[in-house]
C-alpha cells in the first residue's frame, strides 16, 4: 500500500512537471511569435515605402501592387499582434503603434492618389509620410526591445542580428529609392533625421559579421555565403550613393538579401531550439 502511494505521488509530481514544462514551451513559442510579428511589421512597412518611391516616378501598376502587398502584410502582422495571447505588451502600447500605423496608411493613400491623379508627387506629403514611417518604425523597434526583455524570451544572438540586418536592409532600400528616383531626388532626400546611407551600410557590415559568427553548414552556409556575395556586389553603391546610382540592381540584390535573411532566421531559430 505504501509503495502504491509513493508511485502515485511520483506520477503526480511527474505530470505536474510535464504540465509546467509544456506551459513554459507554449509561452516561449507565443513570445517568439510576437517578436516575429513585430519584425515582419517593420520590414513590410519599409518595403511599402520603397515601392512607393519607385511608383512615384513611374506610376506603374506592378509597383503599385508591391505597395499594396507591403501594406497588407503589415496589416496582417498588426492584427496578429493585437490578437496575441503572449501578454508581453499592454493594450495601450499596441494601440499607440496601431494609431501610428493608421497615420502612415492615410499618408500612403494620399500620396498614391496624388501620383495617380496629378502624375507627380506632392513633396510636402511625401516628406510627411517619410517622417511618419520613421516615427512608426522607431516605436515598433522600441516596443520590440520592451517585448523581448519583458517576455524573457531566450532569443539567439545571431537571430537578433539577422533580424536587425533585415530591418537595416529594408531601410536602406527605401532611402536609396528616394535618391535613384528622378521624380523626387532633386528636392527630397527622405526623412529629416534618418541615418545616412553610408553609415547604415557600415552598420549592416557589423550585423552581418555577427550573423556569420558560429557554426554554419549545409543550407545555412550556402545562404550566408550568398548574402555576403550579394552584399559585396552592391555595398559600394550604398557607401558612395551619390556616384553609383544603379537603382534596378540595388533593388534586385537587396530583395535577394532580404529573402535569404528570412530563411537564415528560420534556420537559426530551428537550430537554437
Amino acid at each position: 500500500m505504501k509503495d502504491a502511494r509513493l508511485r502515485f505521488v511520483s506520477l503526480a509530481i511527474g505530470l505536474i512537471a510535464l504540465a509546467i514544462a509544456s506551459l513554459g514551451a507554449k509561452a516561449q513559442e507565443a513570445s517568439d511569435g510576437f517578436l516575429s510579428d513585430l519584425h515582419d511589421f517593420r520590414i513590410s512597412n519599409y518595403m511599402a515605402l520603397d515601392a512607393y518611391y519607385r511608383f512615384s516616378g513611374t506610376g506603374a501598376t506592378d509597383t503599385l501592387n508591391e505597395i499594396v502587398v507591403g501594406i497588407n502584410s503589415a496589416n496582417d502582422a498588426m492584427n496578429s499582434l493585437s490578437q496575441s495571447t503572449a501578454g508581453v505588451l499592454s493594450e495601450e502600447q499596441l494601440e499607440s503603434l496601431n494609431q501610428e500605423f493608421d497615420k502612415f496608411k492615410a499618408l500612403m493613400r494620399d500620396n498614391i492618389n496624388d501620383v495617380r491623379n496629378r502624375g507627380y508627387p506632392d513633396l510636402r506629403l511625401v516628406s510627411d509620410m517619410a517622417n511618419q514611417a520613421l516615427t512608426m518604425n522607431n516605436m515598433a523597434t522600441e516596443l520590440y526591445t520592451i517585448a523581448r526583455e519583458s517576455s524573457e524570451t531566450d532569443t539567439n544572438e545571431r537571430v537578433e542580428a539577422a533580424r536587425m540586418a533585415a530591418v537595416k536592409m529594408a531601410q536602406m532600400m527605401a532611402k536609396y529609392s528616394v535618391r535613384s528616383n528622378s521624380a523626387v531626388t532633386q528636392t527630397f532626400q527622405g526623412s529629416d533625421t534618418e541615418t545616412s546611407l553610408d553609415e547604415q551600410a557600415r552598420e549592416f557590415d557589423d550585423l552581418l559579421a555577427t550573423v556569420r559568427k558560429g557554426p554554419a553548414e549545409g543550407e545555412l552556409k550556402t545562404l550566408l555565403d550568398d548574402i555576403s556575395s550579394k552584399w559585396q556586389f552592391i555595398r559600394g553603391s550604398y557607401i558612395n550613393y551619390n556616384e553609383n546610382n544603379v537603382g534596378f540592381v540595388i533593388d534586385r540584390y537587396s530583395k535577394g538579401i532580404l529573402n535569404s535573411l528570412a530563411t537564415t532566421i528560420n534556420l537559426l531559430k530551428t537550430s537554437a531550439s
